[in-house]
């Protein structure tokens, strides 16, 4: 990966409301997901790291294009209006991965005074949707060099999705899609959230229909918690994160249904982060919620997508989020 690390802190440029008003396009593989978005506060800028489809390359079969992928990384000095591509993070990979390895959906979290990385890690490159899928910690100082930590133990063959947050009982939690327990969202928590053995599963969070890429922030006072159901991104409110998430009602609990179209049909919202704002001029508390779509195909015919090269193409957009009324919204969408 590219790039020179100031030898001390630099001011942090504040996240603007406006970033990604251009979408974030990969300069190789023309295929960003699943993107989080970090402060990089030895530099100064703004950490984008996504998984790196290869939604470009010539020759692959079946979904080929979303497996031996690689963690892509972009910087922006300017609050996320402009991103610099700085290539793809070295050394991920565990020992013993069959190769080529797979990388999906990092999360990287603050803890103490240490970055960690939450990875998915596959073995191979498959055509298909198999094989077993593991949840690998990593740590870093500079967000450029990363060590292994090792895996979650959680009892499932296929885990991936990770996410992980402070709760108000004090705890960390893990929550993460488990692809072998009907893609439904389970958690696990730890005291010491960088020991990939001290998380211990707590069991299943969010029932019900399918769904991936959970994501669970603080705005307004309350918890919040977001889901891919590949229509949008279904919204989930709980006082401590602990327990007890209840879905939001209002428009069927769902934001970022249709951010765009293609071929006459809405393309939702996907697999998104969650970053604090500035507040706004009212001294309204706001975040940018970071997601990808795929904008030539708007979801509905997955053998249009297998026959159609240009539907694997993706980017990375954003908007804002409020709480207004109760209810969690995206402000000007």
């Amino acid at each position: 990966m590219r790039h020179q690390m100031n030898a001390e802190a630099s001011v942090l440029t504040p996240l603007s409301p406006e970033a990604f008003a251009t979408p974030y396009r990969d300069p190789v593989w023309d295929g960003p997901t699943d993107p989080v978005l970090v402060p990089d506060h030895l530099t100064g800028e703004w950490v984008l790291f996504y998984t790196q489809r290869r939604a470009t390359q010539p020759g692959l079969t079946g979904v080929e294009w979303v497996h031996g992928t690689a963690i892509g990384v972009a910087r922006s000095s300017d609050g996320g209006l402009n991103w610099a591509y700085q290539g793809t993070v070295d050394g991920l990979v565990p020992p013993g991965t069959e190769l080529p390895a797979t990388l999906w959906a990092p999360d990287v979290v603050r803890v103490g005074d240490q970055w960690i990385m939450y990875l998915t890690v596959l073995g191979g490159m498959r055509t298909d949707w198999t094989g077993d899928a593991s949840i690998v910690l990593l740590a870093s100082r500079d967000l450029i060099t990363w060590k292994h930590l090792g895996a979650v133990e959680l009892d499932s063959p296929r885990v991936i999705d990770a996410a992980v947050a402070p709760c108000g009982d004090g705890r960390y939690r893990l929550w993460y899609k488990d692809e072998a327990r009907e893609s439904n969202t389970y958690s696990a928590v730890s005291d010491s959230p960088a020991d990939p053995s001290s998380w211990v599963m707590e069991g299943l969070v969010i029932p019900g229909r399918p769904h991936e890429g959970p994501k669970v922030f603080q705005l307004e006072g309350s918890y919040w918690m977001i889901v891919d159901e590949w229509r949008g991104q279904a919204v989930y409110r709980s006082d401590d994160a602990a327990g007890g998430w209840v879905r939001q009602e209002h428009r069927d609990g769902l934001i970022l249904t249709s951010p765009e179209t293609a071929d006459g049909g809405p393309v939702a919202a996907r697999h998104a982060d969650v970053v604090p704002l500035e507040n706004s001029d009212a001294g309204k508390e706001r975040a940018l919620i970071v997601y990808f779509t795929h904008p030539f195909w708007n979801g509905e015919d997955i053998e249009a997508m297998t026959a159609d090269p240009k539907t694997h193409l993706s980017h990375v957009r954003a908007a804002v989020l409020e709480v207004h009324e109760g209810n969690l919204v995206c402000v000007g969408t």
